[in-house]
């Protein structure tokens, strides 16, 4: 019996390509596409291109052990002087499956990177979508020390880092139109 599964995506790895013996392992470089929907409102992983990802499966007592490093192009808006962002990021992801009917002691929080294997297949998509999205920051700048934008008038402060506004005292503003009605002597 096969499953058609492994044929449509990369990342839906078949589990007996692994020998079910502990220390043996299995590497494989994938090329995956992109998502449209992998990222948050200001910085996604750029569409129609493609992440390149080295795997490391490793079968162990209780079940194998999933490792990623993925590689891709992002884009979005630096989020102080809204200029395009275009650069590469590297996302490191880790999935745990478990043999059938074998039970793992483990913590809370490890609950989620743990998944009983059901069937051949190995289903990788899930933790690298996961991985991507929680590794892409959420204000993200163009570059580490952006000045942003003026807030009186918008005008980028990397292009004119003298720039400011006189700010008047409202105080004195009824004093703003006021001109002496006469000139001191020697002037």
């Amino acid at each position: 019996m096969t499953d058609s599964r492994a044929d449509k995506h990369p990342l839906v790895v078949d589990a007996y390509e692994l020998k079910r013996q502990p220390g043996s392992s299995l590497r494989r470089t994938v090329v995956v596409p992109v998502e449209d929907a992998m990222g948050n409102d200001v910085l996604k992983a750029k569409p129609n291109t493609q992440a390149e990802i080295e795997l490391l499966l490793e079968s162990v007592i209780d079940g194998i052990l999933a490792t990623g490093n993925a590689e891709f192009e992002t884009e979005g808006l630096c989020v102080r002087c809204l200029d395009g962002i275009d650069r590469p990021e590297n996302v490191t992801f880790r999935q745990f499956f478990t043999y059938p009917g074998v039970a793992v002691e483990e913590a809370e929080e490890e609950s989620e990177d743990i998944v009983e294997i059901t069937g051949n297949f190995l289903d990788l998509r899930p933790a690298f979508r996961d991985a991507v999205l929680l590794a892409l920051p959420l204000t993200p700048t163009c570059r580490s020390g952006c000045p942003g934008l003026c807030p009186e008038c918008g005008q980028r402060l990397a292009d004119e880092p003298d720039h400011g506004h006189e700010k008047q005292d409202p105080r004195w503003s009824a004093l703003s139109g006021w001109q002496p009605d006469h000139q001191p002597e020697g002037e």
